[in-house]
């Protein structure tokens, strides 16, 4: 479980293709922290990892992970936010976020409001009943509020420290990002669902 508060930026340093299988290895300034079979998230997605050298560390994606997240298009060079789970007793400063990517947005826009920067992103639509106006939602493993959403779009606010401390710096319109929804609003949907389609005999 994690929080969706980033601890660190890796950048891609090197991508190795294994059949349908692909190994990533990641610089960043916690690599050296980390222990082989520990659960990571990275771009909002929980990788185990499986090998640690120093300031570097190596996860590997499966096709079903490749298929169903955005890790198909990273590229050496690229920005990654990093964050270790949440510790027993630990603060939950942003929402509970499992690292299971719901689906990818496509970035739509992204506008500097001069202090803070818009971004829009377009979605899934048969999904939106997930998003609630002021609610929260996970994009590449950052917890965010959810802005006026509407039909398959939404938009959110960052704010400079976010900016500077998150892949977001390189954000742009057709960017592909892992969203996740709110937990809560998942069980709450899939209650709601079961009562729908539950007849209770007299």
């Amino acid at each position: 479980m994690f929080t969706g508060i980033i601890e660190a930026l890796g950048r891609v340093k090197h991508i190795e293709k294994d059949r349908s299988n692909v190994h990533f290895t990641i610089e960043s300034l916690i690599s050296h922290e980390l222990k082989i079979d520990q659960s990571v998230s990275h771009d909002g997605v929980c990788l185990t990892v499986v090998a640690v050298d120093e300031n570097t560390h190596r996860v590997t994606a499966i096709a079903e992970t490749l298929g169903r997240t955005s890790l198909d298009a990273w590229q050496v060079g690229n920005l990654i936010n990093l964050e270790r789970c949440l510790p027993i007793g630990g603060r939950l400063d942003g929402h509970l976020v499992q690292g299971h990517v719901d689906d990818v947005a496509e970035c739509v826009a992204v506008e500097d409001q001069g202090g803070s920067w818009a971004c829009t992103f377009r979605y899934n639509p048969s999904i939106e009943r997930l998003l609630v106006d002021k609610g929260s939602i996970c994009i590449n493993g950052v917890s965010l509020t959810v802005v006026t959403p509407a039909a398959n779009i939404f938009h959110v606010a960052i704010i400079p420290y976010t900016w500077e401390h998150t892949n977001f710096q390189q954000l742009l319109p057709g960017s592909r990002v892992n969203i996740e929804f709110d937990i809560i609003g998942k069980y709450v949907a899939a209650m709601a669902k079961f009562a729908r389609n539950t007849q209770i005999e007299p």
